[in-house]
């Protein structure tokens, strides 16, 4: 599986649910064809340009991380397995970098952390109510072309306006 993307106080860091079939074979996160995940970085401005999957190291720059909920599978969510999901991992690795924001980039991995932290069994796209110590978090709608009839790229948007708050604050 693909190592964590993370540093000390990082404005957003991107959460999946685990790496794509694709992303696996190449070694480089969201890599899959009909993915949406760095298209929407450059259409947002996260990004100054469309990256390819292989520059995913130079979001570290920008402030931005990626990890994943599930460290040992690969594939499509509905692939995983629910015990494969690392909740105590992924609530670790927040309260240790202190990100500004956590961004799930679906809502499975959404859903498994909150229940398992929260309590939580509802989970809507959007900023959510809880937080992790001083990290916020967020939900967005999958950028997998597996996941196109939820798609929209409003939450996208509203992502980098944090995230660009974040950076103005500093």
């Amino acid at each position: 599986m693909l190592p964590d993307l993370l540093a000390p106080g990082l404005g957003t860091v991107f959460c999946g649910s685990a790496v794509g079939a694709a992303s696996a074979r190449i070694g480089a996160p969201y890599a899959g064809p009909g993915n949406k995940f760095w298209p929407m970085l450059a259409e947002t401005g996260l990004t100054p340009e469309r990256f390819a999957p292989g520059n995913y190291r130079a979001l570290l720059d920008l402030g931005i991380g990626l990890t994943d909920l599930n460290k040992t599978q690969s594939g499509a969510d509905s692939d995983l397995t629910a015990d494969a999901d690392d909740t105590g991992a992924l609530l670790a690795k927040i309260e240790t970098h202190r990100p500004r924001q956590l961004v799930f980039t679906a809502k499975r991995p959404a859903r498994s952390f909150l229940e398992r932290v929260f309590g939580l069994r509802r989970i809507d796209y959007g900023p959510q109510d809880q937080a992790v110590g001083g990290t916020a978090i967020f939900v967005l709608p999958s950028p997998s072309g597996l996941a196109v009839r939820w798609w929209d790229p409003e939450w996208w948007h509203r992502v980098a306006e944090r995230h660009r708050g974040f950076e103005e604050d500093q």
